[in-house]
């Protein structure tokens, strides 16, 4: 698969997740590695660590938090969420026990205060994850962020999974095989609409 279209098909894949085909560890290595490519600040390439769940007892605890917490926020703001959307995150959540492997990205450190070094600590975990994505999507799996969890319950699943008190779960995210190979890029704003020169809102031509 070309980098273009990896770039431009790596979904946020929630109902199209094999629930049933296991994952072998090799594979998962070989995103890792890929992963750890990925650009860094300073020393905190050497700060960041992957914990990957398997266990069925632990995925459903887990999960079990993420729902309590999601369920809370589609009661409430629910109604402002497009059906569809709704629809397949209520499916994922409500099956999130279910994925082969639940993979949680972490950082030794709490994140800092000022917006400088929080722009250094989470951006360098980000582009982590997002290559760790769209590797998996090269190898026919797929993946999705689920992160309800952190508003609640993040100490929680750290004591369920013995994260030390100074490690930052910096999200979740849910790995299995798609039940479908192919995926079109998705509808995004036009260019045009999106992009200014030289100061906020001035537009100009891309061309």
């Amino acid at each position: 698969m070309d980098a273009e279209t990896v770039l431009t098909t790596t979904r946020s894949v929630r109902r199209k997740l094999d629930f049933d085909r296991d994952v072998p560890q090799d594979v998962l290595d070989g995103c890792l590695r890929i992963a750890q490519q990925a650009p860094a600040a300073g020393s905190m390439a050497a700060q960041f660590r992957w914990l990957l769940v398997r266990d069925a007892a632990t995925k459903a605890a887990i999960a079990a938090y993420n729902r309590e917490t999601a369920e809370a926020s589609w009661a409430k703001y629910g109604h402002l969420v497009e059906a569809r959307a709704l629809a397949s995150a209520q499916h994922f959540v409500r099956n999130l026990e279910r994925v082969p492997v639940l993979a949680i990205p972490c950082m030794i450190g709490r994140p800092p205060a000022d917006a400088f070094t929080q722009s250094a600590y989470f951006g360098s975990a980000y582009p982590a994850i997002w290559s760790f994505q769209l590797a998996l999507r090269d190898r026919g799996l797929g993946s999705s962020i689920c992160g309800y969890h952190l508003q609640d319950h993040e100490a929680d699943v750290a004591a369920l999974l013995g994260i030390p008190d100074d490690v930052m779960q910096i999200s979740l995210l849910a790995v299995a095989y798609t039940t479908q190979r192919d995926f079109r890029p998705a509808t995004r704003p036009a260019l045009a609409d999106i992009t200014y020169f030289d100061a906020w809102e001035r537009t100009g031509s891309l061309g």
